[in-house]
């Protein structure tokens, strides 16, 4: 049985100082994007302070939305 390795690039923007931010973002980025309900179930941050994370990187052009869909 043969294996495969996957590498995946979890840098984040230099920018981001906040340990949520940074967490979030490379949640988003494993995952391939996820609604906030899901952000905050599996990360246990609580919706309002995912919101407002969501918000920023969305600000800073690292996130979009796409009906309540957040990706990188």
């Amino acid at each position: 049985m043969a294996s495969v390795t996957t590498r995946m690039d979890l840098t984040v923007p230099d920018d981001l100082e906040s340990a949520r931010a940074k967490l979030i973002y490379q949640y988003l980025a494993v995952t391939g994007g996820a609604t906030a309900d899901d952000v905050c179930e599996t990360l246990h941050v609580d919706k309002g302070s995912v919101l407002s994370i969501v918000s920023t990187l969305r600000e800073r052009g690292y996130v979009r939305n796409e009906n309540g869909f957040y990706s990188v």
